[in-house]
Order: C-alpha cells, then structure tokens, then sequence
C-alpha cells in the first residue's frame, strides 16, 4: 500500500491509491445491481474512470474550488464517484442525511450555497424539486433515477447516469484544467460540510479540512489493523463523519473493499453475502445481537445457561491472554475450542464467518456488551470522537482493551479535562504520549489537535463559542482520565439537576439497562423534579413471549402493557436497580411506551441520539402522570 505519511489532500489520496492499483483488478467497491439483484464489483480502474467522468461534468457546469456540490444518497458507488470528482475540483461535499424533511433540506442547500444538488431516488428528487426556488445559488439538480412524465421538461434537471456519460467526453475536453484544480487543493481548503443534527435549532455547518480528515486518518489507522482485501459492509450514513472517515476514506486507504449494504433494513442479510473481516456500527447493532444472544440463553434449561456462562468466563480469560501478546496454555486453549463450537461458532456465523473485530463509534458502548463480543473472539475497538474533530479522538487499544473507557488518545491530539466550575485545566494528555498512567478526576472534555474544524460555517459566534481564545474545543461531554483511559461520564446539556439541587448524568443510568432484556429504549426524566422515572419502549417480542407462558389473553400491545403481570416485571427490575442506586439516582416511577423512538418519528437524530427536549415534550403528560400527587 502507498506510505500513508505521502498525502495530506484526498485528491493526493485518491491518485496514490489509482497509481497503487494500475493495471490490477483489484475490486474497491461491490453493491447489488437493482435489475439482475446481484452483487456488481467495481474495480479500481472503474472507479477511477467514474470519478474523472464526474469530474468533467461538475466542471462543465461550473464547479470551481470552493464551490459546494450537495448530496442527498443513501450508502452507494454514486455517493464515491460524486465525493470523489468534488474533491479533485477542490469544492466542497455537502452530504445530507436522507431521512430529512425538505423543509431542513432547504435550509442546508440554501445556508450552504450549493451550486449542484444530487438526489438518489424519487423521494429526494421530489424534495429538490420543491426547494428550488427557494435556494438562489442552486443552478442544476442532478437524478439518480428516471424523472417522471410531469418532470420530463424540467431544464434544471440532469439524470446521473446521462451526466456521467457526457462527463466523459467533457473530462477529455477539460482535462488540463481539472487537474490544475487537483493539483492546487491545499490542506487548509474545506473538503466537506456536515451539517450537525442537532436536537433544537438550525444545524450548524461544521467546516472539516482537507487537513482535518487526513491527519485524522492517518492517526487513526496506526490503532486500527485494516487490511488490504479485507471487507467491509457500509450501512451507517456517509453523511456522517464517522462512517466518512472510517467506512470510506479510512477502508479506500488500506486497500479494503467497501460493499454497500442494499439498506438498513437489509443489513444482516447483506452481512452473510459480504462476509465482512471488520464491522463499523454504533452501539445499537451490537446491542441487539447481544440482546437477542441473551434472551435465547435465559429461555433455554439451566444447562444452556451454565454452558454459556462458562464460555464467557473461558472466552474472557483466553481473550485477554491473546491481547496481551502472550501464549494461552494448551488446556485453556482447549476449552476456549469447546466453548466455541458450543456457544460462539453461531454468533460468528450470522456476522458471516470471517469478522476480526468490530468498531463502535457515536455513542457509548456499554461495558457488559462490549466484554461479551471480547469473550466470543470479536474484539470490538471503541473510539470516541464528534463531528467537529473530523471525528476521532480515542481509539481503545488491542493489546490491552477496557471496556467501559474510550480508550487512549490519538497520535496528533491532546486532550484537556477542564474543571465545571472554576473552568481551571485539571488535566491534559497528548496522544503521542501513550501510553500512560494519568488519573484525574471528571470535567469537562476539551480537544486540540489538527483534525479540529475550521469552525461553524457562516457562524462565527457559535464557532467562539465552541473554540476558546487558548484553541482548545470544547466537547460538552463530561469525563475523566483513568490510568490513562479515557472515560466519558455523559453530555453537560443532558445533566439533570433535580428539585433538591442534585446534579444527575441520565447516560450511565441508560446503559445500565440497555443488556436488560426487557428494555428496547428508556429516557429517565427528573428535571427539576423530586425523584427520578422513566419512559420505556418495551422489547415487544420478549413480551409477546412472556405473556403466552402467562395465558394472558391479549393481542393488542397496548391491552398487553397495561396488564399488570407485564406491569410487575418492570417494576420488579426497576426497584432491584433502585436498591444499589444512590439516593438521588434511584428510579421510583415508570410509564411504558408504544411507539419506539426513532429518526422518522423525529424522536432520535440521524446519529441515533435521544431527542431528549423533543420526547419530552411529546409526552409531557405521561410524564406529569408519574409526577401526580407531588407537592
């Protein structure tokens, strides 16, 4: 592979990885073609021809560097192709989440001044087509599928597919000067806008250079051993940095190939097709397969469940004798086989046989869930990091992982842990000091580095806001060093401060229940209240199961969450909780809820995020319901 050291611009990246793989066949990315339904490969070769041809029609409508190229697309080639051609022009991609309404895709297409507007499917041709009018710096929608017999005559409307055939011809028209623009891309240029979803408000453009991502990347790469043929499945959103940076630009750079996962909704099916080495995902997925392992081992006779407790404990001991370096002995290595074939061999199976380990990114892993895939030989390394700091900021390490913690901090970067109220520096950590042995306690986290963003587009109060005078960014999370891990407590703006003055982190209270089997989702709720409750979206089918065993006659899940045999399981496992927890940190009322909380319903942010203000807003007498009677 190219020397990872030698770019410090993608369109440097981009034509290092092109002349690495000329005249090979190697494949760079695979989707399913939507009429043979089959998995397509696309070679290095074809990429490259794809990007140039892309690159001929931008330029031929006037992109120049600095201008902004937008794009509303779910994970596929199209998306590659498009960042690509935008890169070696030296404009700016503008990727937005596909999920969101036209009213905030006019508002990004328009704060940003995009110039050309690309859409994947009739949904988001529909969108572009109803904000036109409204964004003035936008000259031409282009379509990833056929218009429809009202939109034939649109004159601002280009299809994909004929835009990448004309690019061809225009790339050879324009030729020299397009790769004038490549060659004049400096790493202080913006190479990407990502529009933030925050929970209230207009997003804010976060400015992310070329600079920012390929120091990022590069720090990035030395923890995380991707290698050249491995696989990997892309389904979180390349809108999102996490996925930009890891999932593409990180997997492009090692020489892996990227397959594109037909959707969300398709993903472990796609995983038994793609057989990935390495699974990039936020916490949730893992949750659910850990969730789903769970609930099979507590419905199964004692034996399975003692069978499956003494592979976890053998699986743990094996593991972190292996991550250490060393040897494990014959006999452990042994029953280390056994617990294999008895317990883990399926989990490896349905994430397709082939997984190395795992990453999780943009949330907490909790640690239970992290020490189980450990146990099954599927190391899962945890990063932590936000879309203003391009995002990686600590990376867990192999050789001696500790679930719980976000691991050490990157090559690059410093780390600052600033006190909540005095705003004095009660620590600081550069990543090219791992490892170490530092210990402080909580504050707030701050971040310097540069992989840090230029700041927020068009907002310099906000930008002041989040950059001091001293250059340090200001996270908003809260955490401490511990023997030199990172520890992310919770977010300042989601402390609640309780009627008698307690302040309360809700995060770490969450995770506790996210291996309860019983529990989907769960918001706790105290603001300014006298004690802390809780609204749950219940794991349906968990309960389904448990009110069959009852003979409960109900089919309906709102008759089944109100009868009180469900009622008394969540109370049991509330009160169990309460009885370890601290005074103020005790749950002492619940209400379980119907509807999941999710990006459609507006509920989550397209990070997967609780929309805390939101949720309680819409149940705000649900919520009051657990408060009645107090005074």
């Amino acid at each position: 592979m190219p020397t990872l050291v030698d770019f410090d611009t993608v369109p440097q990246l981009f034509s290092r990885l092109v002349k690495f793989h000329a005249g090979s066949d190697q494949v760079v990315l695979r989707y399913v073609d939507k009429d043979t339904k089959e998995w397509t490969d696309i070679s290095w070769e074809m990429f490259k021809d794809k990007v140039y041809s892309m690159a001929g029609y931008l330029y031929s409508e006037g992109v120049r560097p600095g201008d902004r190229v937008a794009i509303l697309s779910e994970n596929r080639p199209e998306w590659a192709f498009t960042d690509m051609a935008t890169q070696l022009l030296g404009a700016t991609n503008v990727s937005l989440y596909t999920t969101l309404p036209s009213n905030e895709v006019s508002y990004i297409i328009h704060d940003s001044q995009a110039c050309i507007f690309i859409v994947s499917t009739g949904i988001q041709l529909k969108k572009a087509l109803q904000i036109y009018d409204l964004c003035p710096h936008l000259n031409k929608i282009v379509s990833m599928v056929p218009t429809r017999e009202d939109e034939d005559d649109v004159p601002y409307v280009d299809l994909f597919d004929e835009a990448m055939e004309s690019g061809k011809a225009l790339y050879e028209e324009f030729k020299e000067a397009i790769h004038a623009n490549e060659a004049g891309v400096k790493p202080e240029d913006l190479s990407a806008l990502i529009y933030t979803s925050g929970t209230t408000g207009n997003p804010k453009g976060v400015m992310l250079t070329h600079k920012n991502f390929c120091s990022n990347l590069k720090a990035a790469i030395e923890r995380l051993p991707f290698k050249q043929g491995g696989r990997h499945l892309s389904f979180l959103p390349l809108c999102h940095s996490f996925e930009r940076l890891g999932g593409y630009l990180g997997t492009l750079s090692t020489g892996m190939i990227i397959s594109y996962a037909r959707s969300v909704d398709t993903v472990t099916r796609d995983i038994l097709d793609v057989k990935p080495t390495v699974l990039l995902s936020v916490p949730r997925l893992y949750e659910k397969i850990f969730n789903t392992v769970l609930k099979s081992v507590e419905e199964g006779s004692p034996t399975k469940q003692k069978i499956f407790h003494w592979a976890r404990e053998v699986g743990f001991k094996y593991q972190s004798i292996a991550a250490r370096g060393e040897k494990p002995g014959p006999i452990l290595s042994a029953k280390k086989a056994l617990a294999h074939k008895l317990v883990f061999a399926k989990l490896h199976e349905k994430l397709g046989g082939s997984i190395e380990f795992g990453v999780s990114g943009g949330a907490a892993l909790p640690k239970a869930i992290g020490e189980f895939f450990f146990s099954a030989g599927i190391p899962i390394v945890e990063g932590y990091g936000l879309t203003e700091t391009s995002p990686v900021l600590s990376i867990s390490p192999f050789h001696n992982p500790r679930y719980g913690a976000v691991g050490h901090v990157i090559p690059g970067v410093t780390i600052g842990i600033q006190d909540l109220e005095n705003g004095d520096l009660i620590a600081e950590l550069h990543g090219d000091s791992y490892p170490n042995d530092l210990t402080c306690r909580a504050g707030e986290i701050l971040a310097k580095g540069p992989n840090i963003m230029k700041g927020y587009w068009n907002n310099e109060a906000a930008t002041k806001e989040a950059i001091d005078s001293d250059g340090w960014y200001h996270t908003g999370d809260v955490g401490c060093f511990d023997k030199g891990y990172l520890l992310i407590t919770d977010r300042i703006k989601h402390m609640i401060v309780s009627a008698g003055g307690k302040n309360i982190y809700p995060g770490p209270i969450e995770e506790g229940f996210k291996h309860e089997p019983w529990i989907d989702q769960i918001m706790v709720v105290g603001e300014a209240r006298e004690y802390l409750t809780a609204l749950v979206v219940p794991e349906e089918e968990v309960i389904r199961n448990y009110i069959k065993e009852q003979g409960i006659a109900a089919s309906k899940l709102s008759e089944i969450l109100e009868a009180e045999e469900v009622l008394k399981v969540f109370s049991q496992l509330f009160k169990s909780y309460s009885r370890q927890a601290a005074a103020h940190e005790k749950i002492r009322n619940f209400r379980l809820v119907l509807e999941p909380f999710t990006i459609e319903n507006g509920m989550m942010t397209p990070t997967m995020k609780l929309k805390r203000k939101v949720l309680s807003a819409n149940y705000e007498a649900l919520i009051d319901s657990m408060y009645a009677g107090v005074i």
